[in-house]
C-alpha cells in the first residue's frame, strides 16, 4: 500500500520555524532556526523555566522562517 503526501505537507516541510523578542533584539534564541513549532516552544519553556521573577522576563514570538533560511 502506498500513501501519498499532499503539495501542502510536502511545502511545509520547506519552512522553518523561528523564535522572536517582542523587543526586536537578537540572541542566542532569535538566531537559531527550529524544525517545528513544537521544537522552539520547548526551548522557550526551557529558558522561561530559569526565570525566577516575571519582571525580568523577555517576550518572545515564534513565527515561520522566510522560505531558504538555513538551521543554525
Amino acid at each position: 500500500m502506498f500513501l501519498f503526501r499532499s503539495a501542502s505537507v510536502a511545502n511545509d516541510r520547506m519552512y522553518r520555524v523561528r523564535v522572536l523578542r517582542d523587543d526586536g533584539v537578537e540572541d542566542e534564541l532569535t538566531r537559531r532556526c527550529y524544525g517545528t513549532y513544537d521544537e522552539a516552544y520547548d526551548e522557550l519553556e526551557r529558558f522561561y523555566a530559569d526565570l525566577c521573577c516575571s519582571d525580568d522576563r523577555v517576550e518572545y514570538s515564534i513565527t515561520m522562517a522566510e522560505p531558504g533560511i538555513s538551521s543554525s
